[in-house]
This record gives C-alpha cells, sequence and structure tokens, in this order.
C-alpha cells in the first residue's frame, strides 16, 4: 500500500546493486553459443518476433558492462583484503547494519514497503549488503569520532532527532465498505482482530502478521488513515476509514509521546552517522589506492 511509503526516501543504492548482481551473473556465466539451443531461447516475443537470451546478454553488456565489471573487479579486492586482515563478517554485523537502516523509518511497515517497491525482500537486502559491510568492517579502525563531534553533530541536528508522538497500530484493508461493514460486525461479537487480519486484509505487506504497521508518527501515513489513527485511545478499534485504496480498520495498541531524546542516548546513533560519513569519503580514496597497487586485467575493455 503507497500510503505507508515516505515520498523522500530513494534506495537507489539497493536498485543498483539488483541490476548489478543480474548483469554480474550474466558475465560469470554467459550465454552458451549460439549453435546451442539454450542459448536461442526467447526472453521475449514482439508479434510474434524472437527477442533471445543472446540478443538480452549483448545488450546488457554494452550498456552496464563496464560498469558492472568494474563493481566486480572492487569486490573482489574488497574480498581479498577481508581474507588479507582476517577480517570477516557474521550476521550479527550484517543484521546491526540493517537495524541502523530501519532505524531511520518512522516504521517497520514504511521500511518493509520500500523494500516491496524496488521488489525486494529482507533475504535480498542482507545478501546485496555483504560487500558493504565487509568494506566497513575492515575501514572502521581507521575512523575516531571525539565526543566534540557528537556534541557538534547533536546540537545541528536537535529537530531532526527529536521524536514525535507515536501509535502503535494494526489494520485491516479491504476493497468496498461492505467487506469492512462485515468486519466490523465480526469484531463487535468478538472475533479476534489479528484473526480477521490475516483471513481479510488485502495488505500483502502485513496480513501475515495479523496487520501490524508497528509504531508510526503522526504525518506519515495518508490524510484520512492518520486522522482516525491519532484520534484513537489505546485499546479502541476504529470504525471504517475510507482511503485511496479502499476501506482501513485500525486498532491502536500503544502510544508515545513526543520527546527530545538527551545527547546521551543518542551518542551511539550520532557516532554511527559520522562514521558512515567518514567511510564514504575514507573508502573511495582507499579503493582507488588498492587498485593502484593491484594488477588488474581487465578482458572486456582491451584498451586498459
Amino acid at each position: 500500500m503507497n500510503k505507508h511509503i515516505s515520498a523522500n526516501r530513494t534506495w537507489k543504492w539497493v536498485s543498483s546493486l539488483l541490476l548489478l548482481s543480474l548483469i554480474a551473473y550474466l558475465i560469470v556465466y554467459p550465454p552458451l553459443k549460439k549453435t546451442d539451443q539454450a542459448a536461442s531461447a526467447a526472453v521475449a516475443k514482439v508479434n510474434g518476433v524472437n527477442i533471445s537470451t543472446d540478443q538480452l546478454y549483448e545488450a546488457m553488456l554494452v550498456s552496464s558492462g563496464d560498469q558492472t565489471l568494474d563493481s566486480l573487479i572492487t569486490e573482489e579486492l574488497i574480498n581479498q583484503e577481508g581474507q588479507k586482515t582476517g577480517v570477516q563478517i557474521t550476521d550479527e554485523d550484517i543484521q546491526k547494519e540493517i537495524s541502523f537502516m530501519q532505524g531511520s523509518y518512522s516504521s517497520n511497515d514504511e521500511f518493509q514497503q520500500a523494500l516491496t517497491s524496488y521488489g525486494m525482500t529482507l533475504d535480498d537486502l542482507k545478501k546485496n549488503m555483504k560487500t558493504q559491510v565487509l568494506l566497513k568492517k575492515i575501514l572502521e579502525p581507521q575512523i575516531t569520532i571525539s565526543d566534540d563531534e557528537i556534541k557538534q553533530y547533536y546540537d545541528e541536528n536537535i529537530e531532526s532527532l527529536k521524536v514525535p508522538e507515536q501509535i502503535q497500530a494494526s489494520h485491516i484493508s479491504v476493497t468496498t465498505i461492505e467487506e469492512a461493514d462485515a468486519i466490523l460486525a465480526e469484531l463487535k461479537k468478538g472475533t479476534d482482530f489479528a484473526t480477521l487480519a490475516k483471513d481479510k486484509s488485502l495488505d500483502t505487506a502485513t496480513k501475515d502478521t495479523a496487520g501490524a504497521l508497528g509504531y508510526i508518527s503522526s504525518g506519515k501515513m495518508e490524510e484520512t488513515f492518520d486522522n482516525a489513527a491519532f484520534a484513537l485511545a489505546v485499546g479502541e478499534t476504529s470504525s471504517a476509514v475510507q482511503t485511496s485504496t479502499g476501506y482501513d480498520i485500525i486498532k491502536v495498541t500503544d502510544h508515545k509521546a513526543a520527546y527530545t531524546p538527551t545527547m546521551e542516548e543518542k551518542k551511539e546513533d550520532i557516532k554511527t552517522s559520522l562514521t558512515n560519513q567518514k567511510l564514504s569519503t575514507l573508502s573511495s580514496t582507499w579503493l582507488q589506492e588498492k587498485k593502484s597497487q593491484s594488477t588488474i586485467e581487465n578482458y572486456l575493455n582491451k584498451d586498459t
């Protein structure tokens, strides 16, 4: 449901990684010779005319081959450095990075919708983050963050660090008012909200978790949904709320008042943000240095 996606989010780096992964697979495992029947298999047909796997491969190679191969070379350099220095990544390292990323969203639903909008699952994200997390772990020992830097960041970003009013909510999303009224009638009879969400909700991103949206901030949802949800007391369920996609029934299970966290409360998050900023600069110069020190033979571009 697009109404739960924050419009100012950009996940271009994620979609790029997925595209690079696909092209990388074609480079490592190119189509068979044209005499092989598998190589000429159609991947599409336009008015009866086939577009073959060979054509797809050649087009991808021409349009993105250089960039993709450079990414593969970079990945190999990082992996070799990790082996040389004994740095390894664990599932915990990847989960820590994902948790930090999730923290920049107002709710878990918003995070999941961002993934969905790029055709990704959480497992896809984890797989594509391995090289990034390895590079971070290699370079982090070279980075120091002082208390003065943390204080300066806190003072300069205090407004964005403030935590707005939040509610914890679940919802059941349906298409028609008749469906919504039927569900409300079931709720009045004592039917469990979570059970109805799993059985009836059309929101595929939340129905399997009993319609749970997590904690959401005011202004992050569609206006009619937002107004209805924040008017509810903890434990209350709304009537049918009309939205751009149909009708929602909302249940609020917790409420958090707005507050301003102290610098000590945000210290670790600020440190992580500052570390990532410095890593961005350091990684660029580090990779250039590693490439200049390495023997790289690029057969795709014979001029190099």
